[in-house]
């Protein structure tokens, strides 16, 4: 008994071991009642961020002398020059055609992958492994680091940006996609299995039906967000707006600069909103 008293007492945690909990009276009985750790979390925060702060270098006095260049560059923001506006079409639709391309493409690839990383369908362990560490790299890479990379390979231009968005949307429909198929009901495809049918045929019958709405809307969202991402590619050579809203700042035109940005403000409100809807009614 003494042993396991022993025991019991070493394996208490560290804090409750510095700071015993203190014994109070709850009717005729006395019970243990654990210290707070609220304090010591809060320390540990400030903590922290006092050390962000100072690796960070970061200063508010900059912040408050400094701030009210916002509201001038918004104001010229807010001033668009209509003149520039014809110079964005072209690079809007290069945006958009990238954009539809590489989700159409990379969704397209990632359902088969999605299939073979899930491990209800596939029985291979070591080939789910294999695959499910292949999609973390790639989802660990961000869209523009991609475009970097295939504007080196493939050379400046829409198509390294259309490159770059397949590979991401490849990642991150797949990943959310396995992860849907290992929800699903399998009772249908395992009977069509013990009929004699493929794993093909009985995926197809049995889990395609399922999986389907689930894998648009999957596709649709990761649209929206190619939308906006594909904005900033042209700062590495991939084509679209990303050139003339780099080519603004760095001339310090703000009022050309709010005519791309409100031009994109809008198209991207027309497509979140219609992806949305027809999420909703796969949903």
């Amino acid at each position: 008994m003494a042993k396991k008293k022993k025991e019991k007492t070493i394996r208490k945690p560290l804090f409750d071991r510095i700071f015993p909990p203190r014994t109070i009276m709850v009717g005729d009985q006395s019970v243990q009642k654990p210290r707070s750790r609220t304090w010591l979390i809060m320390i540990f925060m400030l903590a922290v961020v006092w050390g962000s702060v100072i690796v960070t270098k970061f200063d508010i006095g900059i912040v408050i002398r400094r701030g009210y260049q916002l509201t001038v560059i918004l104001a010229k923001v807010f001033n668009p020059d209509w003149s520039y506006l014809n110079k964005v079409i072209n690079p809007l639709l290069d945006t958009i055609k990238m954009s539809v391309l590489g989700s159409v493409i990379g969704s397209t690839l990632a359902l088969p992958f999605a299939v073979m990383a899930s491990t209800n369908i596939n029985k291979s362990g070591w080939l789910v492994a294999i695959l499910r560490v292949i999609l973390n790299v790639i989802r660990t890479l961000p869209t523009l680091v991609i475009a970097s990379i295939c504007a080196l390979i493939f050379g400046l231009g829409t198509f390294a940006g259309t490159v770059a968005i397949t590979v991401f949307t490849f990642g991150i429909v797949a990943k959310m996609l396995y992860e849907s198929i290992e929800t699903i009901d399998m009772g249908a495809f395992e009977a069509m299995e013990a009929l004699g049918a493929s794993k093909f045929q009985a995926f197809w019958s049995a889990v395609m039906p399922q999986v389907l709405p689930t894998y648009l809307s999957h596709s649709l969202y990761s649209f929206e967000i190619n939308i906006r991402a594909a904005t900033i590619l042209g700062y590495v050579g991939a084509g679209g707006l990303g050139i003339l809203i780099n080519e603004r700042i760095g001339w310090r035109d703000y009022e050309g600069l709010g005519t791309v940005l409100i031009t994109l403000f809008v198209v991207v409100l027309i497509i979140e909103n219609t992806s949305q809807y027809l999420r909703r009614k796969l949903s």
